[in-house]
């Protein structure tokens, strides 16, 4: 039989199942379709698990390389990758039986399965039908809903000719699963997923390089935080290669591990290492979904929306790394919450991703809010920018963390900030502060007249909006 719904999402990831608990509070009847576990690549296959891993390579690399400078003396340091797992998978179980609560506690149905869209049938004069494979065996259930909700997220892209085969060559859904770590490791790509793990992997006692195609790190970041995360990321022992072009017909695999050459400034050269990483961004997953059976439009891959995040056939909308752009999990949820509320004729407001925070979550942390220097110069903006070190800043140097610094841009004209940039200890979680005043339209000078209390890191932003004007204080 039929189940007729307000609101039918597929894809029960951060986008998915945040769309639905708003949904049902208001009022919608609301069903989720997915065919893996609820939460999607962020709680199972990216954010949740690689940050746990993270967590565990910063105590051991701490303990181990640090713990002295403390006056902590610890004996032989040794790691146990499989307890490192089980805390991860700890975790992420915690929080997927957090999810599951959520949805009895909203009443949200879900559709353990792969969902399609019909087009027109008996069931609706338009397409958006959507048919449920259940993953049980049972008969395809058959949902009804007035709108539909695509969010079915992405997975990690490949280079061609770089087939991943999980053992020798992985991307990071096998990386995550390894039960034991290799000796050295090739990283492909060094944008904030490639770095994250460089990081991570540098910290356990992998030897890594990575090779980039662009003449940068982290080439999307302002080129002062990409300088130096590269030097400080040198300065523990992982080797770059920027503007390098990797050419995936020379791959070799075998007992060794692999070997593969790049075009590099110099010519041809070969690296070699026990695995390799592939990490070149994502791709959004629009196959099997029934879109031939609508008119929505597909762009480079992702499925185009306009603000409302509405597609072509005005009662299917879509969110999250479906549509591009930030594929970030706080952006889909944020998405998502826009087009329920559209749906429900609220008329919420356009989401300007200029005000979305990023962040790298690597050691050190890197994380950014708004345009970069040379994104402002290009925009003719008249420029302004303030600097500060960590070096500074007395509670940098209580953790032993004193590398990296803080950079605001302003409009000399007008004094509004345009970008904020930084890179250090817990700069991940001090990045909401420029966040904010972006959103509110705020001034270095008010940044700066909010008193920061001492001793904190949080100092760094004062320090660093006063710097805009040449006015700080312990530079």
């Amino acid at each position: 039989m039929a189940q007729n719904y307000d609101v039918v999402i597929l894809g029960g990831g951060t986008g998915g199942y945040v769309a639905a608990i708003r949904s049902a509070q208001l009022g919608l009847k609301t069903a989720i379709v997915e065919k893996g576990n609820l939460g999607g690549t962020c709680l199972h296959k990216g954010c949740i698990p690689s940050k746990a891993l993270l967590r565990s390579a910063e105590v051991y690399a701490t303990t181990k390389n640090h713990a002295a400078d403390f006056g902590v003396q610890t004996g032989e340091v040794s790691l146990d990758f499989s307890r490192v797992q089980q805390r991860k998978q700890g975790i992420v179980d915690q929080l997927h039986a957090g999810v599951q609560g959520l949805m009895k506690k909203g009443k949200i149905d879900v559709y353990e399965g792969i969902g399609r869209i019909l087009g027109p049938s008996i069931f609706s004069p338009n397409a958006g039908t959507v048919s449920v494979e259940m993953s049980s065996g049972e008969e395809n259930e058959m949902l009804i809903p007035h709108n539909v909700i695509i969010a079915t997220g992405s997975r990690p892209r490949t280079l061609p000719g770089l087939t991943i085969d999980g053992k020798f060559v992985m991307s990071s859904d096998e990386a995550l699963l390894m039960e034991e770590l290799p000796q050295s490791i090739l990283i492909v790509g060094g944008g904030v997923i490639g770095i994250e793990w460089a990081s991570m992997l540098n910290d356990f006692g992998v030897d890594v390089t990575v090779i980039e195609y662009a003449d940068r790190i982290i080439p999307t970041e302002d080129k002062d935080v990409s300088k130096e995360m590269q030097k400080l990321m040198t300065k523990k022992g992982i080797k770059f290669a920027t503007s390098a072009k990797v050419m995936a017909e020379t791959l070799q695999t075998g007992d060794n591990g692999v070997a593969i050459q790049a075009e590099v400034k110099g010519g041809m050269e070969t690296f070699s290492a026990e695995r390799m990483l592939v990490s070149v961004g994502r791709q959004a997953n629009i196959e099997n979904i029934g879109l031939e059976n609508t008119d929505i439009i597909i762009e480079k891959g992702f499925i185009k929306v306009k603000d409302s995040f509405q597609t072509k056939e005005s009662h299917i909308y879509a969110i999250g790394d479906v549509i591009g752009g930030l594929q970030l999990a706080h952006v889909a949820s944020h998405e998502g919450i826009t087009a329920v509320e559209h749906i429900k004729g609220n008329n919420p407001h356009a989401i300007n991703y200029d005000l979305v925070s990023r962040c790298i979550y690597s050691n050190p942390e890197a994380a950014s809010v708004g345009i970069t220097e040379d994104q402002a110069k290009e925009q003719g903006f008249n420029v302004k920018v303030g600097k500060f070190s960590f070096k500074a800043i007395g509670k940098a140097l209580v953790y032993g963390e004193s590398d990296g610094f803080v950079k605001i841009i302003a409009n000399k004209d007008t004094n509004d900030i345009l970008g904020v940039h930084m890179i250090g200890p817990h700069v991940t979680d001090m990045i909401s502060e420029a966040g904010l005043a972006m959103v509110l339209d705020a001034t270095p000078w008010e940044i700066a007249d909010t008193i920061h209390p001492h001793p904190t890191l949080s100092e760094v932003m004062g320090e660093a909006a006063l710097a805009v004007d040449g006015k700080a204080i312990h530079s």
